[in-house]
């Protein structure tokens, strides 16, 4: 008998986890991506720096959100640690983006008062308000 195919492979052992519908389609569609990046090659053949250049090409080239390339990450080690004919190797070196930080935006009540009174409404920058509603 003929051994699968790669990607009905992944979708075998996404299925034996009880993964989503989504989450299967999309996993397919990253691996599939990450191996067409690297022309065709077999992702056996392909070390943690082919991970690596994969998920720079999508921040830098493709300017994807952190979000995006931690989804990508995350099909990708699934393809390695979960897919039975593929052998690992290390993969601890593989980096994960980090979403910015965000600060909270805190609105004083006289604040708010001035900015009634300047017919302001709705959540403006703090650069864009007169100089009289912006707070020291």
């Amino acid at each position: 008998m003929a051994t699968p195919r790669l990607l009905d492979q992944v979708r075998d052992a996404i299925r034996v986890r009880h993964y989503s519908r989504r989450t299967e389609d999309m996993y397919v569609q990253w691996i599939r991506r990450f191996i067409l990046f690297h022309a065709r090659r077999y992702p056996q053949e392909m070390s943690e720096r082919k991970i690596t250049a994969f998920l720079i090409y999508l921040a830098v080239q493709k300017n994807v959100a952190a979000s995006t390339q931690n989804q990508a990450l995350s099909a990708l080690l699934f393809l390695y640690r979960k897919v039975p004919d593929i052998e690992p190797g290390w993969l601890g070196g593989v980096i994960r983006v980090r979403r910015p930080q965000r600060r909270p935006m805190v609105l004083l009540h006289g604040l708010v008062r001035l900015r009634r009174a300047h017919g302001l409404s709705g959540c403006v920058p703090s650069s864009e308000l007169p100089q009289a509603c912006q707070t020291p």
